[in-house]
């Protein structure tokens, strides 16, 4: 491990006995991708002077319990890139979680670390920046949808400083957006900063259309292997647990799946759903058939994944639980292969590449997703301690992608697996098998967007996301509606928006 301390400038110190002497005439950059090259093998670490007393030097080596990592932290709230960039982006990376390991391409220069392996891997792609922030967060933005695992790491730090004071600059803001996304998006940020700020920034956005998009550049990191230090797996125990209603065909094959796995579950708990009064499970087969596992059946008049999910929730007993939909198939190795890659990641939460026949494709990398797979995914049984299905979002959607932020904000990223695959068959008599009755389905004016998905977006996105969904959804819903006046439109729009938010409020209030 190798350590550097800047001034925001320049480096101004090294660790050990490493000479100093070559960064002279270098930016911060420039000078770890020196030491990359001199050193492919070491953990290069940085850390601005002021912070030199509190960096927890004997936690790094723990941190980086594999190659493909990049850390970082940002004692302040205020980050490099400013809350605008909300306006662009609706991923979970944007509003970070300060207290818990949180994924995020929002790097910083203050305090952080890389394997020289991943920046060997730039290959002269990425210009050495004399702005170290911002090549941080291009690397990682970059990065991420490479494999590249980035996150907010508290840890590296002993305690959390007094607040820095950070500086955001509209120039660097509209630079970022025009080099890592669409060009679209560099208008919607004017846009958006004039309709909810007040603001026009129109010369930091004419220069940014100078900046030719980085999207093209090829960090080749598929060469850098994975195999994490950290033991996230001991008894090797799994819990299955699948929610279904009238699906008995589909649910008898999804256990013969799991009666032929190499490494069998000890648990499957199924809650099956009727909301018919003095109806009866036809589930027959699971006591008329001998299992090699544990059948725990809950049969209920009460319909609805968010409430059955949480009824499975309190049956665990395993180490690990297996969220399974109940018209999925898998191969005999599935768990096993599941398991081997837990170990590879040292990860306690992954969601399953689940694809349906006709829209199969091979192939993939590992990647912080974005949301979570309800019937998809493998999660440590600890980690789900304080975690729910929120009854708000029955019947409707959001309810996966706020599961993956409850474990996100308890400190465990989601990442994605291309492999081993879920064969999803996506059932004729799925999705709502049942027709609620939705608190505003007689509302005079319908609102929009669905009140599940605002809710999620009141619950989990900042103010600047939130607004830049209201801009985008704008655009998008046009088309589809029958008003194509652009003023009776503009303040039919509104009005559903404000119904929505109005339905949202009441569903997070029932909670």
């Amino acid at each position: 491990m190798i350590i550097i301390y800047h001034n925001g400038n320049k480096v101004v110190g090294l660790s050990n006995s490493y000479s100093i002497d070559k960064a002279s005439g270098l930016s911060i950059i420039g000078f770890l991708l020196l030491l990359a090259k001199e050193y492919p093998d070491a953990i290069l670490v940085w850390c601005h002077i002021s912070l030199k007393g509190q960096l927890n030097v004997f936690e790094i080596e723990k941190l980086f319990h594999h190659h493909k990592l990049l850390l970082s932290y940002h004692p302040s709230d205020i980050l490099f890139l400013d809350k605008s960039i909300g306006y662009v982006e609706e991923s979970p990376f944007i509003k970070i979680n300060k207290s818990v390991t949180f994924p995020t391409w929002q790097m910083s220069g203050m305090v952080g670390g890389v394997h020289s392996s991943i920046l060997l891997a730039l290959k002269d792609e990425m210009a050495p920046d004399k702005n170290f922030d911002y090549f941080l967060c291009s690397l990682a933005k970059l990065g991420m949808r490479k494999g590249l695992l980035c996150y907010s790491e508290p840890k590296l730090l002993k305690q959390n400083p007094d607040a820095f004071l950070t500086k955001t600059n509209r120039y660097i803001l509209f630079r970022f957006v025009k080099q890592h996304y669409k060009t679209q998006w560099t208008f919607l940020l004017l846009l958006n900063l004039l309709l909810y700020e007040r603001k026009f920034p129109v010369v930091p956005f004419i220069c940014s259309l100078f900046y030719k998009n980085r999207s093209g550049i090829n960090i080749a990191l598929d060469g850098i292997i994975i195999q994490s230090s950290k033991k996230v797996i001991d008894k090797r125990t799994i819990d299955v647990i699948i929610p279904t209603i009238g699906r008995s065909n589909y649910l008898y094959d999804v256990l013969m799946d799991l009666k032929a796995q190499i490494h069998l579950p000890a648990n499957v708990i199924i809650v099956e759903q009727n909301s018919n009064e003095g109806s009866k499970s036809d589930l027959d087969y699971l006591t008329n058939e001998v299992w090699p596992f544990a059948i725990k059946h809950t049969f209920t008049h009460h319909a609805g994944a968010c409430n059955a999910r949480n009824i499975a929730l309190g049956q665990i007993k395993s180490e690990w639980v297996f969220f399974a939909d109940d018209d999925i198939r898998m191969e005999n190795n599935f768990i096993l292969k599941t398991l081997e890659n837990i170990e590879k990641l040292g990860i306690k939460a992954v969601s399953i590449k689940c694809f349906q026949k006709e829209k199969h494709q091979k192939g993939g990398v590992v990647f912080q997703w974005m949301t979570f797979g309800a019937g998809c995914s493998f999660v440590f049984a600890d980690s789900l301690k304080n975690c729910k299905f929120k009854k708000g979002y029955e019947f409707g959607f959001g309810e996966d992608g706020d599961f993956g932020m409850q474990l996100r904000n308890l400190g465990h990223d989601v990442l994605f697996l291309p492999e081993p695959e879920i064969l999803h068959l996506k059932a004729p008599v799925g999705g709502f098998r049942t027709k609620p009755t939705l608190k505003w389905q007689n509302d005079a004016i319908q609102p929009k967007p669905s009140p599940t998905i605002m809710l999620y977006q009141i619950l989990h996105n900042t103010q600047e996301q939130v607004r830049g969904y209201k801009t985008t959804l704008f655009f998008k819903y046009y088309k589809y509606q029958t008003i194509k006046n652009p003023v009776r439109y503009f303040m039919n729009y509104r009005t559903q928006w404000e119904r929505s938010v109005f339905w949202a409020n009441e569903l997070k209030r029932a909670e």
